[in-house]
């Protein structure tokens, strides 16, 4: 069941919502739980029943594996490895066997295959969950939950599919609020802002322009010569098209959350106005940098090692987080690329360091040169992260720098049409460089977990969201302009469904 379709935005959400402060009305936080847990397990159900019984084992194995960390002193480093091997053994399987297998088999020649396996979808996003939640167990951060509120933390159906990775310490404690189990209007009236809000960046931004980099992409992957300007405009597109939709994916998961008096960390900060790749990466897919932050990074010692440990490590941290997003040559490379911006990264600010400029306020040709320098290392990695395999990568970013080119008249979208993207694509531009976020509009009611309630100065003070009529006026505007874009055009998934 698709965030954006009408059975979830009409029929499925409509009656969650109504089940759970109906049941915790009549029965109480432990029925109106369990309702929230059974909505979560229908939704996930809904594409493939099959996978509910992955799930169920997965959840009831590291529940067990975190009661057994807290309750035994002896063997407690046994279990947590036997926990981390499940869980990356279960992605493993499902995720990269496959991948290893073909790998294999294009090296040796020896013939294996395996049948095809159907991705689990949300995997690599609650195993990081679960994950988390075992170290800091083991590490005497946190004790076991209930087995309802575990069951609810892993399965609970806005985050549970793409996310955002939640930890357990923001979660939990939310379930045992009593406040969650009292209806608001202004908890419906953010959430539905913000789901709505979603809906809009997914519908009429990332599918209308993902038009203009799919064509490009597919033909380059069956060995077409991309013409210059061409290729640029499909990178670029790309790179709009994905930020968009697991954004806009993000925004759903939060608002509908919010429905239920929850509050889901966000997951982007501006992204593409950052002035250097650590920046990016502050600002980009936020809950996953965290992890991999403090149980990749951290654990493989950090910053505390000198500086060609701290480099290795970045590396590798990255490395990881290439990996992670998918099983393919392209993710490794993509990983590795920016593994080693973040490398130089470091480097140049030891460097600055050196001369003494740390903390020297960079100027505005200063800070103009650092965005447009990280920009364009971003949309470069893309163009990995796109396409189809390492040589229609290769051929694509040959293109985009000018050493392949293709004749203008060998456009594979037609002139017209093309021209037509190049507005799309300047309009989106000015959209994530110059437009404030969601965030900073909605500032005055804690749209997100990590995002504290405040005033609006500058520009956006007196244009802050508020549940006024004017404002209720113009969410029913891009509502019904979301709902047109849903029926005239083919529905997609998500992007992030695949990872």
């Amino acid at each position: 069941m698709l965030f954006h379709s009408f059975s979830f935005l009409f029929v499925f959400l409509p009656l969650a919502v109504m089940g759970f402060f109906t049941t915790a009305h009549i029965g109480g936080r432990r029925i109106a739980i369990l309702w929230l847990i059974a909505a979560s397990l229908f939704f996930y159900a809904w594409w493939n029943p099959v996978y509910i019984l992955l799930l169920f084992v997965s959840i009831i194995t590291n529940y067990l594996l975190g009661v057994f960390l807290q309750a035994r002193e002896r063997h407690r480093k046994s279990i947590l490895f036997a926990g981390i091997s499940f869980n990356l053994l279960l992605l493993g399987y499902f995720k990269y066997a496959n991948f290893f297998v073909d790998t294999l088999d294009a090296l040796t020649g020896i013939g294996w295959n395996l049948s095809h396996i159907v991705l689990p979808l949300g995997i690599s996003f609650f195993t990081f969950q679960k994950i988390a939640y075992l170290v800091d167990i083991y590490q005497r951060k946190t004790v076991p939950a209930g087995f309802l509120d575990y069951c609810l933390f892993v399965a609970f159906f806005p985050q549970l599919i793409a996310g955002p990775i939640v930890h357990h310490a923001e979660m939990i404690p939310q379930f045992k609020n009593p406040q969650m189990l009292r209806f608001s209007s202004e908890n419906i009236a953010v959430g539905l802002t913000i789901l709505l809000a979603g809906l809009a960046k997914k519908v009429i931004f990332a599918d209308t322009i993902a038009a203009f980099a799919t064509p490009v992409f597919a033909a380059s992957a069956r060995g077409a010569t991309i013409a210059f300007p061409e290729a640029w405009g499909a990178a670029l597109a790309y790179t709009l098209q994905l930020y968009f939709d697991f954004s806009g994916y993000t925004d759903m998961a939060i608002g509908s959350a919010r429905l239920f008096g929850l509050h889901l960390p966000s997951n982007f900060n501006a992204p593409y106005v950052s002035v250097s790749i650590v920046d990016f990466w502050r600002r980009w897919h936020i809950t996953l940098s965290r992890f991999l932050r403090q149980y990749v990074y951290v654990p493989l010692g950090g910053n505390r090692k000198g500086r060609v440990r701290t480099c290795i490590n970045l590396f590798v941290t990255l490395l990881v987080g290439g990996v992670w997003h998918g099983a393919g040559w392209t993710f490794v490379v993509w990983g590795a690329l920016h593994g080693t911006y973040l490398v130089i990264n470091h480097a140049w600010s030891g460097f600055r360091k050196s001369l003494g400029h740390a903390k020297t306020a960079p100027s505005f040709l200063g800070t103009l040169a650092g965005r447009t320098l990280t920009f364009l290392a971003i949309v470069c990695g893309w163009v990995l992260f796109r396409a189809e395999n390492l040589a229609s990568a290769g051929s694509m970013l040959l293109s985009m720098s000018g050493m392949r080119t293709g004749l203008w008249n060998e456009l594979i979208i037609p002139g017209a049409e093309w021209r037509i993207g190049a507005a799309c694509i300047v309009f989106l531009l000015l959209v994530v460089w110059c437009a404030p976020t969601l965030q900073q509009w909605m500032c005055a009611y804690y749209p997100a977990f990590d995002e504290q309630a405040s005033e609006q100065t500058g520009f956006l003070q007196g244009f802050c969201w508020s549940p006024t009529p004017i404002f209720a006026l113009a969410l029913a505007i891009v509502t019904i302009l979301s709902l047109t874009f849903l029926t005239h055009h083919a529905q997609s998934e998500f992007l992030y469904f695949q990872f």
